[in-house]
């Protein structure tokens, strides 16, 4: 569960403030997927951050009792100058989780043969990426953060294999995916939120969420 308690986040944009949310209080079952709507710079990449500890509300607290992962393609905590190999063990090692395993599970997800033991910093902005997903899927949480505004990757083959083992860990996991998009969201969610300003106005079935977002847009 993810629990936001009275939280207010905003941002000084040097000529205004720019509110994220402004008192919001909601919650994040296990076992209930759900997606976040909003229109693109209304911050729902501050949302996802603050979900998993990467940025902290102004006000208000925010409660975890499970494991969260970190967003998809968030390049935090990997470092450019050690190879995929060192940095898929240290991870591991942070993670308390077998360092063999977690290097073996992205040696074969990602598929870059040797690059696979080269520098991160010399990686395509698409290897990277391939790299950061299979991390996060070698690393087994209870909720999954996916932004849609993360850096994707278009490998096909890669697309398969990883898609496959997302669909298997969302059979017992929760997923919270950021979108503009309804159709972004209709690929892992049956309910959705919708940010506007500053609150966020949960709807028991994806469809009341759409006619609202579109209602307000």
């Amino acid at each position: 569960m993810i629990e936001f308690d009275d939280v207010s986040k905003s941002f000084w944009t040097g000529t205004q403030r720019k509110v994220i949310l402004d008192r919001a209080s909601f919650r994040i079952e296990l076992g209930r997927s759900m997606g976040i709507m909003a229109p693109n710079g209304t911050g729902k990449t501050t949302i996802i951050n603050m979900m998993c500890g990467l940025e902290k509300p102004d006000e208000g607290r925010i409660r975890t009792e499970c494991r969260v992962s970190f967003p998809l393609g968030f390049m935090g905590g990997v470092s450019g100058t050690l190879t995929a190999n060192e940095n898929a063990r240290f991870i591991a090692r942070i993670y308390g989780l077998d360092p063999d395993y977690v290097e073996a599970f992205c040696r074969w997800l990602t598929d870059i043969d040797e690059y696979f033991d080269m520098p991160i910093g010399t990686f395509s902005a698409g290897m990277r990426a391939r790299f950061n997903f299979s991390l996060m899927l070698a690393l087994e949480f209870d909720i999954y953060l996916i932004d849609e505004g993360m850096p994707a990757t278009t490998d096909a083959e890669f697309n398969r294999k990883a898609g496959s083992v997302l669909y298997e860990r969302l059979k017992s996991a929760t997923v919270v995916v950021v979108s503009h998009q309804a159709r972004t969201i209709e690929k892992f969610c049956n309910s959705a939120a919708v940010l506007r300003d500053g609150k966020l106005y949960q709807f028991e079935t994806l469809e009341e969420a759409k006619q609202y977002y579109d209602y307000t847009a």
